[in-house]
């Protein structure tokens, strides 16, 4: 569960990454659509949801290099990041426009390998009762 959410981590940065690059050189209406505020605050939440979904990450590998139980905090990581890599995979699509949505481009396998995400090691709903069940005793 935690190499899910790591990779979870990793398509959140590649659809930052690519969002950014890709902003920045479509250019509508005489200037990059990076210049646009709803795309700017795609990126913004991009970013946002990157961060807490790595250091979420961080945190449950520290823990179980240190021998501590980590259960709950590792299905909070995998939980997180798989549902914000979904989220921003599909901003990075639209922020691409229909190109985005094209078999063979990189955001439409980021969508699809986010999706898994939310599957594999357990689902959405599977964390939430480990989560519960660690909160709720």
């Amino acid at each position: 569960r935690l190499g899910i959410a790591a990779q979870s981590v990793g398509i959140l940065q590649a659809c930052l990454d690519e969002s950014i690059q890709y902003a920045k050189e479509r250019v509508q209406f005489g200037k990059p659509i990076s210049r646009n505020q709803a795309i700017q605050w795609m990126i913004v939440d991009m970013d946002s949801d990157l961060n807490a979904a790595r250091l979420l990450t961080y945190y449950a590998a520290y823990l179980r290099d240190q021998g501590l139980p980590y259960g709950k905090e590792t299905a909070t990581a995998k939980l997180y990041g798989s549902e914000a890599a979904n989220r921003h995979a599909s901003k990075a699509v639209q922020i691409h426009g229909g190109i985005g949505y094209m078999k063979g481009t990189k955001v439409e396998r980021l969508m699809r390998d986010a999706k898994i995400t939310e599957i594999y090691e357990g689902s959405s709903e599977a964390h939430r009762m480990v989560i519960a069940g660690n909160i709720i005793r």
